[in-house]
């Protein structure tokens, strides 16, 4: 594994494991939040965004987290491996909820500075809705674009455990 692309909800666990795949493999690890939030929560816009991953993505190793989907057929062809977490709703949205209360006014390390963790109802449905309204999205870009990659669907905390204690 030496390019390895995570998708999935927010609250999936995307980064935490995309950190612990960059140390293991010694990839450097890219959280695409970091690239596409600018101080104040203002959004970088995808003419300014699509460079800098088709740079991301030019060099020969590298672990990236993150969804934005119009990116997917840059990053996918690339990719070794897509790992899909595919976790129950319920879970991601538990975390992203817990995430807002105890992290409340502080930047995570994978997100962009001058982003504060924020309680935001209108993220909550986002979290809450997107197996809904991302599942056949994800499969049809992975068909499309992610024929050569090995691609592993992992549904649950323990199916994690399972992928990383057996690499």
């Amino acid at each position: 594994m030496q390019r390895i692309l995570l998708i999935g909800s927010p609250g999936s666990g995307k980064s935490t494991l995309a950190r612990a795949l960059g140390r293991r493999f010694n990839l450097p690890v890219t959280h695409l939040d970091r690239l596409w939030w600018q101080p104040g929560w203002v959004e970088l816009g995808h003419e300014k965004f699509r460079p800098l991953v088709e740079e991301l993505v030019a060099v020969e190793k590298w672990v990236i987290d993150g969804n934005y989907s119009a990116t997917w057929d840059l990053r996918m062809p690339r990719a070794d491996t897509i790992l899909w977490l595919d976790l129950p709703r319920r879970v991601c949205l538990w975390r992203v909820f817990r995430r807002a209360v105890t992290q409340y006014g502080r930047v995570r390390g994978d997100m962009a500075p001058g982003c504060p963790e924020r309680f935001d109802p209108e993220f909550f449905r986002y979290v809450w809705n997107f197996k809904a309204s991302h599942d056949e999205r994800i499969m049809e870009a992975l068909r499309r674009h992610g024929r050569r990659a090995r691609i592993i669907r992992l549904r649950s905390d323990e199916g994690v455990v399972r992928f990383v204690s057996g690499i």
